[in-house]
């Protein structure tokens, strides 16, 4: 068995991944307000600040920074997910584990603990950019699910940053779904 090693350092700022089991899903978009709620409560019951987020179809991507004095994200990460499937699970028929689980999520999230700023605007930019990657828009500013909006009103990024992706022929190395 894998054994996975996560880095606990209070107060720090990390790079999450999140996907759902079924990756033709469009369930996160799908109930969006029921994202935001999970993540809402998750942040009353034990604070973080969400630095960048995007909420694709069947993924999103969050930087996240916790309190100087704690290092559970995985417990922030449980809250989220388990009160999200919930609520979904109320308006559908979500098949449970053996454990009596939803089998919404899949069982781990990739993490990475930020180093330095470049390494932060590097994530960050990788987050917002993300929707264009996956072919969802050709404009950053196109996807609705993403605190790239945020960084627009706060004048941190101009509203056409990384331009438009209309014209480009690339792969950018993403396997075929």
């Amino acid at each position: 068995m894998v054994r996975y090693r996560r880095n606990f350092v209070p107060g720090a700022t990390d790079f999450f991944t999140v996907i759902v089991d079924d990756r033709r899903s469009t369930v996160l978009v799908d109930n969006i307000s029921v994202l935001r709620d999970a993540f809402s409560v998750a942040r009353h019951e034990r604070p973080f600040t969400i630095d960048a987020i995007v909420v694709l179809p069947e993924h999103l991507h969050v930087v996240m920074t916790l309190p100087s004095d704690d290092a559970d994200f995985s417990g922030r990460w449980r809250r989220i997910k388990s009160r999200f499937s919930r609520l979904v699970a109320q308006g559908t028929s979500l098949e449970r584990d053996e454990r009596g689980e939803y089998r919404l999520w899949q069982k781990r999230f990739w993490e990475h603990t930020i180093r330095n700023e470049a390494d932060y605007e590097r994530h960050v930019d990788y987050i917002h950019y993300n929707p264009v990657k996956h072919g969802l828009v050709t404009r950053v500013c196109d996807w609705p699910h993403s605190s790239f909006h945020r960084f627009v009103r706060s004048g941190i990024v101009p509203i056409d940053w990384a331009g438009d992706a209309s014209s480009l022929t690339e792969d950018f190395g993403e396997r075929a779904d």
